[in-house]
């Protein structure tokens, strides 16, 4: 029996009644207004083994195998004459911590072409001021508190995967918020795995990313008809982060099915803080279904001549530093050094290449087998060209949860330095640039 005159019992009873009240509620409130509201989520996590680190093979419980973990609500009333109104929130969630963030399986380290001087085109003997810049001995620096330049780490957003509120016309849905981009959107359509594991073509363009997945303060417009459905997407930039609303992304996105048949094209074209044009991306994708095989293929062109967040870099180099710079290289050479160091970083991390990507899936009962090869050409100084190819099973145990495995080997050349990760987290970069990497994975996936 429990004795309400303690404190933990007073609590119970709380928690009881309060629970009770939301209990009865919930179901008003469904009567009142005509809506429903969903809570759903997925739960992944498995154990994933990753070679060519700079800690050799790494083997760890991470989640996010095939897909991040998360957790949401959704919810619709109908408004009649075609009218529906419409909402959704998701949230992350690594199983592993039980946290809403993670970092790449290589931590804080970043490629060698974005933390030596010499490769960034600069003096050696600028080194330890790259080092303040980038994170000296594993702990982070300012490019990294700062800028947070794609280091795989994600957190800050209650709601970060979707955040939106929309309306359902019959001649189409308007929605407002946090939304998944248009050629994103494409990507997903067309990449074998859709976007799932470490076998996904986005995991070799990871660092620096190739494709803006989820823009805030957005409006999209989205219609299907006959066969033929499309996206509009304008982003206002995001005022939390850039005062100015320079940021800003357009996107769109149309698709066509017919029978077995699909063909694809997504784009978004954003602007960096200062309003430059920046990273620009062209997806270009088809598929073919043959009863229980499926075939994809496309092709993914990237370019960004004014990268985002780097334009602070030589205002954020600390007073100490500058101070060292001015007792190196001479008085009043720090500003001009900080200035230097930044346009080296804006000019590492410029992009210009084309990733292709081909896929195959057999579906025979309750088992599913991908395979897939995803190349990457840069045209960059740097050559950091990638490539990945591999395999990927699932043994459905039921309609909700699935038992995964997954092989998939990334080969680097020249100054490329990729390691797999998973859907959910990032591996990383490998030892050295050129260094190859190999990941296994197993875990298990619940949807509910």
């Amino acid at each position: 029996m429990i004795n309400f005159d303690t404190p933990h019992a007073r609590n119970f009873k709380t928690r009881r009644l309060a629970l009770a009240c939301v209990l009865c509620a919930a179901p008003l409130a469904q009567a009142q207004t005509g809506s429903g509201v969903t809570l759903y989520g997925l739960a992944d996590a498995g154990i994933t083994s990753v070679s060519g680190l700079k800690a050799g093979t790494v083997t760890q419980l991470a989640s996010g195998i095939m897909e991040g973990s998360r957790w949401g609500m959704k919810g619709n009333e109908d408004l009649g004459g075609g009218y529906k109104a419409i909402f959704s929130l998701e949230s992350r969630v690594e199983l592993d911590t039980g946290s809403n963030s993670s970092r790449p399986i290589s931590g804080n380290q970043i490629s060698d072409r974005f933390s030596t001087a010499t490769l960034l085109g600069l003096p050696a003997a600028y080194q330890p001021f790259v080092n303040g810049v980038v994170g000296a001995a594993g702990a982070p620096g300012t490019l990294l508190n700062e800028y947070g330049v794609n280091v795989g780490t994600y957190g800050n957003r209650l709601f970060d995967r979707q955040a939106y509120v929309g309306l359902v016309t019959p001649a189409g849905a308007v929605l407002a918020g946090r939304l998944y981009t248009p050629a994103f959107e494409t990507h997903a359509a067309y990449d074998i795995m859709e976007t799932q594991s470490g076998l996904s073509s986005g995991q070799i363009v990871a660092f620096p990313a190739v494709l803006e997945i989820r823009k805030s303060n957005s409006l999209q417009y989205r219609f299907v008809k006959d066969g033929v459905s499309g996206a509009l997407m304008y982003s206002l930039g995001d005022s939390g982060e850039n005062a100015n609303n320079s940021s800003k992304m357009f996107g769109l996105n149309a698709n066509y099915k017919t029978g077995d048949f699909s063909v694809g094209l997504g784009y978004n074209k954003a602007n960096n803080e200062l309003g430059q044009a920046s990273l620009t991306t062209s997806v270009l994708g088809a598929s073919m279904q043959f009863g229980s095989d499926k075939l994809t293929g496309m092709v993914i062109k990237i370019n960004d001549d004014n990268p985002s967040s780097l334009s602070g870099i030589a205002a954020a180099l600390t007073p100490a530093a500058t101070a060292a710079l001015d007792a190196t290289f001479g008085a009043g050479a720090g500003a001009a050094a900080a200035r230097q160091i930044q346009a080296a970083y804006v000019n590492a991390f410029k992009q210009d290449g084309t990733l292709i990507h081909i896929g195959y899936r057999h579906v025979v009962g309750k088992n599913t087998i991908s395979v897939a090869y995803s190349d990457y050409n840069d045209n960059r100084p740097a050559n950091a060209d990638v490539s990945s190819y591999g395999a990927a099973y699932t043994y459905a145990l039921s309609k909700r949860t699935d038992l995964n495995a997954v092989w998939v080997r990334f080969n680097n050349k020249n100054l490329a330095q990729v390691a797999p990760g998973g859907n959910g987290y990032i591996g990383g970069v490998t030892a050295t640039a050129g260094t190859d990497s190999t990941g296994i994975a197993f875990g298990i996936r619940h949807r509910f």
